[in-house]
């Protein structure tokens, strides 16, 4: 590898200090920080997400935070197509890219490609999912049975989602997404080896820690304000911004389904979750990557040393 890298990639589970380490990099190495978080993505959501502060900002640029509404359903074939734009303009300037981020798919796609799936109208996919809502996904999965019978195969009848991505795409494009499945994926943007490509691995016990003070942060910054102002544009429910974690429980919480310190406790369940799906997936399906161990006692200096071995001055 040269010493500088064409991108640094920096990945690992909610809450392990990405973002911190993207912006020290970004200071000290001349860097643009770029968002690889499928939920940052959502200009509604800054404090329930943990997007990067004022403050953070001021300290590095940024790209791609908040940057669709909470209305959207941001694909990442979508997102792809902005990380491009962003990485040029980067180059432009003159500085690395670095990408931070919890979002294994989107990493993935980064560094490997993405099938040309054509663009679904969003209008299509909410028919679909208000068919859905009327007669149930097993109905859905029976239309889909009729129209493709080999793709409705490799879908299980509950799986809502994937029927009505499956039914959606067919409708739009009259190919089945097997189809385009089966393609080569495309170019990939970057290739792994030309980057530095890092997994935050933090201690369990230390990172369920900071996920709960982390989340008592966003109550006491308003986050319950937060989800009342995306609760009053009355969104879709199964919009990809009302299932960021934490939005599902206040929401409940401002419903009068549950107290205020039952959400909160749900919320941070969901959050310890999720996390450890996070790990699940980096560990299982991001080869190539280096593992950056972090705990109570990793000083901050210490990490941005690690993680900057290999870059220029």
């Amino acid at each position: 590898m040269a010493s500088a890298p064409e991108a640094i990639l920096i990945a690992g589970p909610t809450a392990s200090g990405k973002s911190a380490l993207a912006v020290a990099l970004a200071q000290r190495h001349g860097g643009l920080v770029i968002n690889a978080d499928s939920m940052q993505v959502y200009r509604e959501l800054r404090i329930i997400t943990a997007r990067p502060g004022r403050q953070e900002e001021a300290a590095a640029p940024h790209r791609l935070f908040g940057i669709v509404s909470a209305g959207s359903r941001f694909s990442a074939g979508r997102w792809l197509k902005a990380a491009e734009g962003a990485m040029e303009e980067a180059r432009k300037d003159g500085l690395i890219p670095i990408f931070a981020g919890g979002t294994g798919l989107y990493f993935k796609i980064l560094t490997e490609g993405i099938a040309d799936v054509p663009d679904v109208p969003d209008k299509l996919v909410d028919d679909w999912r208000g068919e859905m809502a009327r007669v149930g996904p097993q109905m859905l999965h029976d239309i889909l049975a009729r129209r493709d019978p080999e793709m409705a195969a490799l879908l299980a009848p509950g799986d809502g989602q994937r029927i009505i991505r499956a039914l959606s795409v067919l409708e739009a494009s009259g190919r089945s997404l097997l189809d385009f499945q089966r393609l080569q994926a495309g170019p990939a943007p970057l290739a792994l080896h030309r980057c530095r490509a890092l997994f935050l691995e933090p201690e369990r016990g230390w990172l369920h820690q900071r996920i709960h003070r982390r989340f008592d942060e966003m109550i006491a910054e308003g986050a319950l304000g937060e989800v009342a102002a995306l609760k009053a544009l009355d969104l879709d429910p199964s919009l990809p911004a009302m299932r960021a974690h934490g939005v599902p429980a206040l929401l409940a919480h401002l419903n009068g389904e549950m107290t205020l310190e039952d959400a909160i406790v749900r919320a941070k369940t969901d959050t310890r979750r999720y996390a450890k799906r996070q790990r699940t997936w980096f560990r299982t399906q991001m080869a190539g990557w280096e593992s950056l161990e972090t705990g109570p006692e990793t000083a901050a200096e210490e990490l941005l040393a690690a993680a900057g071995q290999r870059l220029s001055a």
